[in-house]
């Protein structure tokens, strides 16, 4: 491989890489162009598409895919943290099945919601009452409209780069949800601070991830997240917590693992066992607001909040799968993978570095972490597409901005793969690595 690939530049490189790719994918590319007469580009979820084209998948099994064309490859794109039990669980797959054979669509309250939601309030310590919904989106959705309702207040803070859900990307999308938001940066404690307080009585919440998993896996500092706790608390604001995607990384979530209790905490990808699932919770007396028998209480509608499908396989997986004891093992799986990817860099002395928590990481051009999405940005993207299809052509399969996700089907023959195919690209492609790196410099 070495000795055959382009390294003449990195636009070159690519070429010959996504080159190689549309070869070796013919049925993905007409699968492609079918799915155009129907879908704008073919598709119908943004972060699936990458270039030239998506591969197309025909099945999984543990924590392996099959594409249209018949390869095989090791699923560390984890599904974006949802994929955690894999794809083909077999108590997960009971769940369903037994959720099947009682039927569906029943109209009312059924025998499992209220099991799963117990199940999330014994889990979480910030979370003393909860609520479902269908997404992640949807969650945070619920999360900024009861901390406007229960404050009075209007404005949202955020952070510039901030992913939390279809309609709340903070990296330049039209589609926003029209709340008035405040900006700020991401892992800047004392600027969030003072913005907090600049805010005053106006400001309703402060909606965070305590690592920002879409922006890189950038892990928020203790210092800066204790900002915001102190802050929100010194001026009113509800402080909420987006662990869409974090809540996997100990037994009772990233921010009972830092100790840290927001008022509002948002859930959703694994922990609906593999289906759609989204919640949110915290605080009783502001959860409180939504019991029906109160003649003021809030709506909160949604065909499918409690579907029995995925009530089901939610409460399997959390009772039955990932337990407190298998999240502290998968996560300290995911650190020491994280760490020797990161020496198998240091050891070349290459211009990257691997950032993340436990079962969550992501590849970065430059020889220091980003402290933030923003600065993620900033850092060659076309090296990391270039890894990305390298890393295809050697059977693992990861997102496209460079992000790995540990499952629980994963063990070490997996992550021996996995760090033999990096090796194998950082070995192939360090003259482009180094070029890429001497940019962020």
């Amino acid at each position: 491989m070495t000795t055959t690939l382009v390294n003449s530049d990195l636009e070159a490189a690519y070429a010959e890489a996504a080159e190689r790719f549309v070869s070796a994918n013919p049925k993905s590319r007409t699968i492609q162009e079918q799915a155009e007469q129907a879908m704008p580009g073919g598709n119908t979820r943004t972060v699936l598409h990458y270039h030239p084209f998506p591969l197309r998948f025909a099945r999984g099994e543990g924590c392996r895919l099959w594409d249209a064309d018949g390869h095989e490859l090791v699923d560390f794109l984890g599904e974006y943290t949802a994929g955690l039990y894999g794809h083909s669980e077999p108590v997960i797959r009971d769940a369903i099945k037994q959720a099947a054979d009682d039927g569906w669509v029943l109209g009312g309250p059924n025998l499992l919601e209220a099991r799963l939601a117990q199940a999330v309030v014994d889990r979480f310590p910030a979370i003393e009452r909860v609520r479902f919904t269908n997404s992640g989106t949807e969650a945070n959705m619920m999360a900024i409209a009861a901390a406007r309702a229960f404050t009075g207040r209007d404005k949202v803070m955020v952070f510039r780069g901030a992913y939390h859900g279809g309609v709340l990307y903070f990296s330049g999308s039209p589609l926003n949800a029209p709340f008035d938001y405040v900006m700020g940066d991401y892992n800047d404690a004392e600027g969030a601070a003072a913005l907090i307080r600049q805010q005053g009585d106006s400001l309703a919440c402060v909606l965070v991830e305590p690592m920002s998993g879409s922006g890189g896996c950038i892990p928020g500092s203790e210092a800066f997240l204790e900002a915001l706790r102190g802050a929100t608390e010194a001026t009113g604001a509800l402080l909420i917590f987006d662990e869409v995607m974090t809540s996997r990384l100990s037994g009772e979530g990233l921010h009972g693992l830092l100790g840290i209790r927001p008022d509002l905490v948002t859930l959703g990808k694994y922990l609906g066992g593999g289906l759609s699932f989204g919640a949110f919770g915290g605080r009783a007396d502001i959860l409180a607001r939504f019991d029906p028998r109160r003649p003021d209480a809030w709506p909160h509608a949604g065909t499918f909040n409690n579907n029995v499908f995925t009530m089901s396989a939610g409460l399997a997986g959390l009772t039955q799968l990932y337990t407190p004891d298998r999240a502290v093992m998968l996560n300290a799986a995911g650190d020491s993978l994280r760490g020797r990817l990161n020496d198998a860099i240091t050891r070349r002395g290459l211009p990257m570095i691997v950032t993340g928590r436990g079962s969550m990481m992501a590849v970065h051009s430059g020889a220091t972490a980003p402290n933030s999405p923003p600065e993620s940005g900033k850092r060659s993207r076309k090296l990391i597409d270039l890894m990305h299809l390298d890393l295809i052509a050697a059977g693992i399969y990861t997102a496209r901005r460079g992000m790995a996700v540990l499952s629980l089907p994963m063990g070490a023959a997996e992550f021996d793969r996995f760090s033999a195919a990096f090796e194998e690209f950082l070995d192939a492609r360090r003259p482009v690595i180094e070029a890429a790196g001497r940019e962020v410099a």
